[in-house]
């Protein structure tokens, strides 16, 4: 029975062991079987895992397309989808973690290939323009499910299945464990978590013009222009961003812009009051009206990441 979570401990007998990137064919198997869908497109066939479980489960018909020219060179960003699919299970490459033209397959790097886009705002992009080629494709009361990871670039966490656009009604999410990654072989030393899974996201379509799409922006929060933050938490930033101390007439000058103080006219008594009534805020011994955070000290001697910390490959992934 296929559940919320799924974990495989091997890759099964389908496709090639040697291709980089095969997902496990047990996944695609449950999913298949699961949904029971009466045809079955595969986007980014790569290593053959996918074609070999449909014959398995009998769908002759079933179409594999790939960049590859092993598999005729299909361009997913140019190429026309060749059927209606029931059923469409894509899973991309996970920006440059593994290049595929020119390493894994050809002489050199392709131009439309996902895994040599120069940005991670290019590769999301181009993944989006699959994703609704793809998704436009389907018959109604189609599914599409798309296997992403999350990655970590120089400490920042970069999560695929959030930050790419959502075509199409959310039918499930799927939380796929990895056994056997190179994270789970390296030593962080307790500064990161290590990643050791992958999602899966079911899209259903359930009408033949209007489309569901849910897109993420980022965008910079400014606590000091809004209301949602107490004079706790003001006064914990100016202090933290002061140095951990600073004096009354350093936290005024600080907070004097922010939208509490205009609205307060009594805005540096409550400075006052906020210093004195909360635990994390101690008055500095000797000099008159000067303040510090407690405990800041738990902080001393912690050092910023370094990218010898991280085993990836050392290109960065430029921030949306």
């Amino acid at each position: 029975m296929l559940t919320s979570v799924v974990s495989y401990r091997d890759r099964g007998p389908w496709g090639s062991a040697a291709y980089r990137g095969n997902c496990s064919g047990y996944l695609i198997r449950d999913l298949l079987q699961h949904f029971r869908p009466a045809s079955f497109l595969e986007i980014f066939a790569g290593g053959g895992t996918g074609r070999d479980v449909a014959r398995d489960l009998g769908y002759a018909g079933s179409v594999h397309l790939d960049l590859n020219p092993a598999w005729g060179g299909w361009n997913a960003l140019t190429d026309e989808i060749p059927e209606g699919p029931e059923f469409t299970f894509l899973h991309p490459p996970y920006h440059s973690i593994i290049p595929y033209s020119g390493v894994e397959w050809g002489d050199e790097p392709h131009p439309d290939d996902l895994s040599r886009c120069q940005s991670y705002a290019e590769f999301l992009a181009k993944l989006d323009v699959v994703h609704a080629k793809v998704f436009s494709s389907l018959r109604r009361g189609g599914r599409m499910a798309v296997l992403v990871g999350d990655v970590r670039r120089n400490g920042e966490l970069f999560s695929l299945q959030r930050d790419l656009s959502w075509f199409g009604r959310p039918e499930a999410l799927i939380i796929k464990l990895q056994h056997n990654t190179a994270s789970s072989r390296r030593n962080y030393r307790g500064r990161f978590i290590a990643i050791e899974h992958e999602t899966v996201l079911v899209f259903r379509k359930d009408d033949w013009w209007l489309v569901p799409v849910r897109s993420v922006t980022t965008r910079d929060f400014d606590l000091r222009q809004s209301r949602r933050p107490t004079w706790r938490d003001l006064v914990q930033a100016a202090l933290g961003d002061l140095g951990g101390e600073a004096s009354l007439a350093q936290l005024y000058d600080s907070l004097s812009g922010t939208a509490h103080a205009a609205r307060n006219p009594h805005w540096r008594e409550k400075i006052r009051q906020t210093l004195q009534l909360c635990d994390e805020f101690e008055p500095v011994t000797g000099p008159r009206g000067h303040w510090r955070l407690v405990n800041r000290q738990r902080f001393a001697g912690q050092q910023p990441f370094s990218a010898a910390d991280d085993a990836d490959p050392a290109r960065l992934w430029p921030g949306r």
